[in-house]
Formats: structure tokens, C-alpha cells, sequence
């Protein structure tokens, strides 16, 4: 288990909490692994009836790591960290909430579409900005958010990749309430409570069924989206983008 992601039950319910605030809660290849491991863990526990994802106070997380994600293809081959997080948070047969304060971007976005409760905090900022950094949707967010919101409006997170609220994240469908930082996890806590004290296996049987009918395609999209990401990285629009991230200066695209 990373250092950086941390498990507790408390009332039946499994919190797993990100925590590297000094890099806003960013992703390593080695924290993709112990959340994977964790999410396994929680699925196959009896005392866990429930999951709570977190991060730390004010920062849920800024997606991947850049050296990090750099250092090995992003979804290549079926033991790569981050493939194995996504399967194991898709496919987890019980309830799933996220409490979210402060930033969720890249991939701290598109795992909310994978959760089956968010709660957000009035700091949430949350963005998808694949395009700007020369990549692609990932984590079959280019399946699900033209699904959850219609194709316009999914179209406009995809391709201006521009960061939005709390307000705008419950009007879109990605979030179930609002509420002040300070009550956010309390709230999903008490939530998360309340769904532990029911019948599990009706429970599990009940997301079952509403995840069912998609299932197989989204590990399907997972993997398409991963093919033209990793072709994508390894091109000159993506190192642009990532060079310009590192020099904390715009990407100039014009002479493509």
C-alpha cells in the first residue's frame, strides 16, 4: 500500500482516502496500484458494505502525476496501474460515493462518472482537459458523459476542457449535492451510513443492475480510449502540451 492512500472502516463503510497534498493529491503509478488494491479489497471484504472515496481537505485530486505518467505508457498491457484501477473502480459490486473539496481533474473527473454518489464541496473545481494537453478522453468518460448529459453539452467539457463547480457538476448529472466544504464528507459519510445499515446483498444486486446493461462496453472503451491516448502521447500536439505545462506558459498549436 502507497503511503500516499490510506484505508479505514468506520460503520461498515471502507473510506480510501488520496493524500499527497504537497502535489495536490496527484496520481502516481504507485498510488494507482494501492487504490486498485484497495478497491479489490473492499470488494471482496464482508465488513465493508460500502465505499467512500476522499482526498484531503480541500484538494480531491489533480489527476495524474506528470513525471509519473510520462514514465510508462498510460493503459498499456492488462497489469498497468492505471488500467487496473479503472477496472477495479467499474466494476466494484458495492455502492461507491466520492466527497469532493477543491480540485478533481483529468482523471479525477472522469472517476466521478464511475462513482454511484458524489458530493461536492463549493470549492470543487472540476475539469476533463485532455484536449488542451494534446490527449484524448480517457477512463470511458467519451462513452458516458454524451450518455449522462447528451452529446452538446458533454462536447463542451471535451473540447474546451475548462473547469467548472459544484453548481454546474449536479446541473450536468456528475454530482448529487452541493454543500459547503466543511460538510462535504460528513454529508457522504452519512450517507455512505445509511446505505451500509441496508440489505447488502440487495444492494449490490440493485447496482448491479443498473450498471449491467453497460458493463462489457465500457472496459471495451476504456481500452479504445487507451489505444489512441498512448498513440496520441507519443505525438509532437501532446509534447507541446506537456512541455508548456512544465514551463507554466501557454501551448502554441500553430504550427500544426
Amino acid at each position: 500500500m502507497s503511503e500516499n492512500i490510506s484505508t479505514e472502516t468506520r460503520d461498515r463503510v471502507r473510506v480510501i482516502r488520496i493524500s499527497r497534498p504537497e502535489r495536490k493529491n496527484a496520481l502516481t503509478q504507485e498510488m494507482y496500484d494501492a487504490l486498485a488494491d484497495a478497491l479489490l479489497a473492499a470488494a471482496g471484504d464482508d465488513e465493508a458494505r460500502v465505499v467512500l472515496l476522499a482526498g484531503t481537505d480541500g484538494c480531491f485530486t489533480s489527476g495524474n502525476d506528470i513525471a509519473s505518467f510520462l514514465s510508462a505508457p498510460p493503459l498499456s498491457g492488462e497489469d498497468n496501474p492505471v488500467r487496473r484501477f479503472m477496472l477495479a473502480l467499474a466494476e466494484c459490486p458495492k455502492p461507491v460515493l466520492a466527497a469532493v473539496t477543491g480540485p478533481a481533474i483529468g482523471v479525477g473527473a472522469t472517476l466521478l462518472l464511475h462513482c454511484d454518489l458524489v458530493y461536492a464541496g463549493d470549492s470543487a473545481r472540476i475539469q476533463f482537459p485532455f484536449v488542451n494537453l494534446g490527449i484524448c478522453p480517457e477512463f470511458a468518460s467519451s462513452f458516458i458523459l454524451p450518455r449522462l448529459m447528451g452529446h452538446q453539452r458533454a462536447a463542451e467539457l471535451i473540447l474546451f476542457g475548462e473547469p467548472f463547480g459544484a453548481d454546474r457538476a449536479v446541473e450536468l448529472g456528475i454530482a448529487n449535492e452541493v454543500l459547503v466544504d466543511a460538510d462535504v464528507e460528513r454529508r457522504a459519510m452519512e450517507r455512505a451510513r445509511t446505505l451500509a445499515a441496508g440489505p447488502p446483498q440487495t444492494l449490490r444486486t440493485a447496482k448491479s443492475l443498473l450498471k449491467r446493461w453497460d458493463g462489457d462496453r465500457t472496459t471495451e472503451i476504456i481500452d479504445a480510449e487507451g489505444e489512441e491516448l498512448n498513440t496520441l502521447l507519443n505525438g509532437p500536439e501532446a509534447r507541446e502540451a506537456i512541455t508548456a505545462f512544465s514551463e507554466k506558459r501557454k501551448p502554441d498549436f500553430s504550427s500544426f
